[in-house]
């Protein structure tokens, strides 16, 4: 990064932060809710404070369990909230993946606003041109608060095109039309339109102009494999980013640095520890990402354990993913004494265009763990196909994964977070 970047000097950074979190923590102390109730719980008083060390040391982490169980208890918005009820203007709500159960996000104008200013570093890193480009938005807008805000945030500073209830077919014609230069979605879905591409839609490469690929949602726009199947599909360069429901838009990417995210610190406290000890893990190694809202104050959280796997790493004295989100802390799986992650297999299945959908299925056998691989393949050389992918999972993973081919059409297609992991 050029040292002109405001918060290139990490002692500045770090001052800048904790004068953001002595605010957050004596106001949520002072006020009867989620934290409070926390801070008595856990014999935590402010006096106890006078620095980032304590505050790591000191404060509790926050849990996903904790924050459904006070909606529960609350409904059906909860207590984690710090402005009276008349002051909040915008709803979200969580997918509910991970607990099955989704979970309302209130939000005030100052909030959403801050959200927004972490969109802009998202269009910003990929150098997207204000008042040239032109962002084409290819999901249906739902609940998920990163539609809105990715839409938003956009629309301050270029030509948005939404494209939400279209059909593929339609979307690619309407990004042919109107000239579309960037395309925001998920990896998966860029795959899926990519594909169409040509004869299939009627829709030739040079028909399109887009130059760029914004994905978030899943970990698959920094895995290689993934990254270059669609960067060669649309010719066009692929920009990661990450973020959540429950703290906003975190990481992004840089034109001169790909598959590294850089964490957005202005707007989180970060720590990447080590799950089992709950202490920060060295440089390059790998850990869970905790993070601490610093701008959206109006529902804060404070040691957040996010479940996402990463990477530390630092570049010019900000804090760096490298490779982006490797996975979630409770998706991998031990198998015969092998750590496997969907992302890993993903990798392998990416070496094999050919391969339309696939799904990894776990199940118990024998009390042990044990995976398969579901996958759909054009009839031709399905059975070459087959052999040869069980051979890479095998030098990949020196686990013998069973691979079975399946009838087109019989598995899902996704259009938002793809869910090619099932426990049976």
């Amino acid at each position: 990064m050029s040292s002109d970047h405001p918060f290139f000097d990490r002692v500045g950074l770090r001052a800048t932060q904790w004068g953001k979190l002595t605010s957050i923590v004596l106001h949520l102390a002072a006020k009867e809710g989620f934290y409070a109730r926390k801070f008595r719980e856990s014999g935590l008083r402010t006096a106890d404070l006078s620095s980032l060390d304590d505050f790591t040391q000191r404060v509790p982490f926050t849990t996903k369990a904790e924050l459904l169980a006070d909606r529960l208890e609350h409904p059906p918005f909860g207590t984690n909230l710090t402005q009276p009820m008349e002051c909040y203007t915008r709803f979200c709500q969580t997918s509910g993946t991970s607990s099955g159960q989704p979970m309302a996000w209130l939000d005030t104008p100052e909030s959403w606003e801050a959200m927004l200013a972490c969109w802009r570093r998202v269009f910003e890193g990929a150098d997207l041109v204000k008042g040239q480009d032109r962002v084409f938005f290819a999901f249906s807008f739902g609940p998920f608060l990163g539609f809105w805000t990715a839409f938003e945030a956009a629309a301050r500073d270029y030509m948005v095109l939404p494209g939400g209830g279209l059909s593929s077919q339609a979307r690619l014609e309407m990004m042919a039309r109107y000239g579309a230069t960037v395309l925001c979605c998920t990896p998966t879905y860029a795959l899926r339109l990519g594909e169409l591409i040509g004869a299939a839609s009627g829709v030739d490469l040079s028909a399109l102009r887009i130059s760029k690929i914004v994905v978030a949602g899943e970990p698959g726009g920094s895995i290689p494999e993934v990254r270059a199947r669609i960067e060669s599909l649309w010719n066009a360069r692929v920009y990661d980013h990450h973020g959540m429901t429950e703290v906003g838009p975190v990481s992004y990417e840089l034109t001169r640095h790909a598959r590294q995210l850089v964490v957005a610190e202005e707007a989180y406290f970060a720590e990447i520890i080590d799950p089992q000890t709950g202490y920060e893990v060295a440089e390059g190694e790998c850990g869970e990402l905790v993070l601490t809202t610093l701008d959206r104050v109006a529902c804060p959280l404070l040691r957040y354990r996010t479940g996402d796997w990463v990477r530390k790493g630092m570049l010019d004295g900000r804090l760096m993913l490298p490779g982006g989100v490797l996975s979630r802390v409770d998706d991998m799986v031990v198998v015969r004494g092998v750590n496997v992650y969907p992302s890993a297999i993903e990798a392998v299945v990416r070496q094999f265009p050919e391969i339309v959908e696939f799904m990894v299925q776990q199940k118990k056998v024998d009390a042990m763990d044990e995976v398969e691989l579901l996958i759909e393949a054009p009839s031709d050389g399905a059975k070459n196909l087959q052999k040869h992918l069980e051979t890479k999972l095998r030098d990949t993973f020196s686990l013998r994964i069973p691979v079975h081919l399946v009838e087109a059409g019989s598995l899902p297609r996704h259009e938002f977070k793809a869910k090619r992991w099932r426990r049976v």
